[in-house]
């Protein structure tokens, strides 16, 4: 763990590694951070607005307090990964290696798993600027006000709607899938936080229950969401990726931590393509 510097409302994380936040906040896990020009990203996770930059090596976060800091974003931000070490792992591959060159400051996000859920069942066949749309006109119509936004409504909040009171977000096909996981989460019949604790094959069995999720948007709910480090998300760029690089299989290496391998794989050919 770092070294942590509390004051009032600001926390000052020393010398972190493997920690870049255009990396980690821009690299499509999550959809609720922006950044201004002088650098300051801001967002809102658990129910909580936080403002964050990075200075000399140190990340700073603005609005936020010590039991704060402990009880949730130490964990949302996986401070307690030892991220050197799994790129010490997957340096064993070469490919692997050079993408962990270029992309070794992305860390994968503990998010809360509802909003993880809906974030990627809204996702699909969409591109970044559209999701974000669509899920900022979701909290704002069906969350709760905070400081400068609005929380991720919760499953009880969206259970409680039809598909009809969702057409003002403009998600158009997945609308019925939103309210189906919402029904399926607040009923009980999907418990979201049990399944951290359930293998990754059982856990995504049960999310393979709700209307509209496929393997990709449950791999993705599962890792983003659950803690789950295993799953792989597979998209067309990965697919390609797979069969271009590492004969169509995940390298051996990477198989404990296939998630951020994932994340790095992405990030370098995505880099790779804008060069």
């Amino acid at each position: 763990m770092n070294d942590i510097v509390f004051n009032q409302n600001c926390i000052r994380i020393i010398n972190v590694k493997n920690f870049n936040l255009s990396q980690t906040l821009d690299c499509g896990q999550t959809f609720r951070w922006s950044v201004n020009d002088k650098g300051v990203w801001s967002g809102v996770a658990g129910g909580k607005y936080i403002e964050l930059y990075e200075d000399n090596g140190d990340i700073v976060i603005d609005g936020s307090n010590k039991d704060d800091f402990i009880n949730f974003w130490s964990d949302y931000f996986d401070l307690s990964r030892d991220y050197g070490a799994v790129i010490k792992d997957f340096s064993s591959n070469e490919v692997l290696k050079k993408a962990a060159l270029i992309s070794g400051g992305i860390r994968i996000l503990r998010q809360e798993p509802f909003e993880a859920l809906c974030s990627f069942i809204i996702s699909q066949n969409n591109n970044i600027p559209r999701i974000k749309g669509i899920i900022n006109r979701l909290c704002t119509s069906f969350g709760e006000p905070i400081i400068n936004s609005y929380t991720f409504p919760t499953a009880e909040r969206l259970a409680a709607l039809s598909i009809e009171d969702l057409a003002p977000i403009r998600s158009g096909f997945r609308a019925k899938y939103i309210i189906d996981a919402a029904r399926r989460v607040a009923g009980g019949e999907i418990d979201l936080n049990s399944l951290k604790n359930l293998s990754y094959d059982e856990a995504r069995t049960a999310l393979l229950k709700i209307k509209g999720v496929g393997p990709k948007v449950a791999d993705c709910a599962l890792l983003y969401g659950c803690g789950h480090i295993e799953a792989f998300p597979k998209d067309v760029w990965i697919n390609r990726a797979l069969t271009a690089y590492f004969g169509g299989e995940i390298p051996e290496c990477a198989k404990g931590a296939a998630g951020i391998a994932q994340q790095y794989i992405f990030y370098y050919i995505r880099e790779s393509t804008k060069k």
